[in-house]
Order: C-alpha cells, then sequence, then structure tokens
C-alpha cells in the first residue's frame, strides 16, 4: 500500500508548481519496483503516463509524442532498477539505485528529445547541445532521487519502530 501512496505522492507533486524536476518520481519508482510484483507495475505506469498527457497538453499545450513512449518505458526500467534492492535494502545499494535512475533518465529522456523532436539538429553537435542544456534539469533530477529514495526506502524501518514501540506500550499498559 506504501508504494501505491508514494507513486500518488509523486503524480501530485508533479502537478503542482515545483522547482526543476524536483519530485519524488525516481524515488517512487525505485520503491515500487522494489516493493511491488512485477504484475502491479501497469498501475503506477498508467497513472503517470496519464498525468503526462494531462500535462503536456493542457499545462504545456504541446502534443504526446514518441519521446512520452521513451519516458515511460523508462518508467518500467526505474521500476527494475528497483527490484535489484528487494532482497537487499541497505544503504549504499539505495544510493546506488538514485545514481542508476538519475543518470539513467538523463541519457535516455534526452536523447529521446533529440530524436524525436524538432528542438535541436539531428547532428553530434545537436546531441550534445541537447545534453549541455538539459544539465540544469538533470540537477534537479539527481538532487530529488538522492534526497527522496533514503527517505521513501527509510519510512517502512520508521514505521515498524513506531509500531514496535506502540506494542511494546501495550504490553506495559
Amino acid at each position: 500500500m506504501l508504494a501505491y501512496l508514494f507513486i500518488v505522492l509523486a503524480v501530485v507533486v508533479r502537478l503542482l508548481p515545483h522547482p526543476w524536476h524536483l519530485t519524488p518520481l525516481g524515488a517512487a519508482l525505485l520503491f515500487f519496483g522494489a516493493k511491488r510484483p512485477k504484475r502491479e507495475w501497469i498501475a503506477p505506469l498508467l497513472l503517470l503516463a496519464s498525468a503526462d498527457v494531462y500535462l503536456t497538453t493542457v499545462h504545456y499545450r504541446m502534443h504526446v509524442g514518441a519521446d512520452h513512449i521513451v519516458t515511460w518505458a523508462w518508467y518500467v526500467a526505474a521500476m527494475v532498477i528497483g527490484r535489484a534492492l528487494v532482497r537487499r535494502v541497505e544503504p549504499l545499494r539505495v544510493v546506488g539505485a538514485s545514481l542508476a535512475s538519475a543518470i539513467s533518465f538523463f541519457l535516455v529522456s534526452n536523447f529521446a528529445t533529440w530524436l524525436f523532436q524538432n528542438m535541436y539538429p539531428k547532428t553530434l553537435a545537436g546531441l550534445v547541445q541537447c545534453y549541455t542544456l538539459a544539465i540544469p534539469f538533470f540537477r534537479g533530477t539527481f538532487a530529488s532521487d538522492l534526497i527522496y529514495t533514503p527517505i521513501l526506502f527509510s519510512v517502512p524501518y520508521a514505521l515498524s519502530l513506531l509500531e514496535k514501540k506502540a506494542a511494546e506500550s501495550r504490553v506495559r499498559s
């Protein structure tokens, strides 16, 4: 249930005004991949794709294109990265997953932007320009994943401690 709550939180944050790419999206996808079976992955994918379509068409007044399909495929890839944490959630592994998530999103999404949109020439120089101009957005994604991922993965542990203290308190009463 917590994994679904984090996905909804990520969608809500994305729909509200926020600094460039400073959202818990990557962290929520990693957590979902680690905590929920693959057969449930369609739910966050549909919710996030719906939010993307809304943001693109209503907020930005643009068309949904092939680059969106690449982004949605990356959502699945982020859950696959999270799946690597299913057996062992350790601080270093969580940080590694956050780095893999942020870097892979930067590489994949900007390549898709260069390839499918008419913003940059289809040359090596155009690709370099695309990645260069995306660096400010990458900072937000990178910071978000490094901040939110450890927080989200700490919540179950914190809740278990609270539950344990509550149980001990009931026993003493």
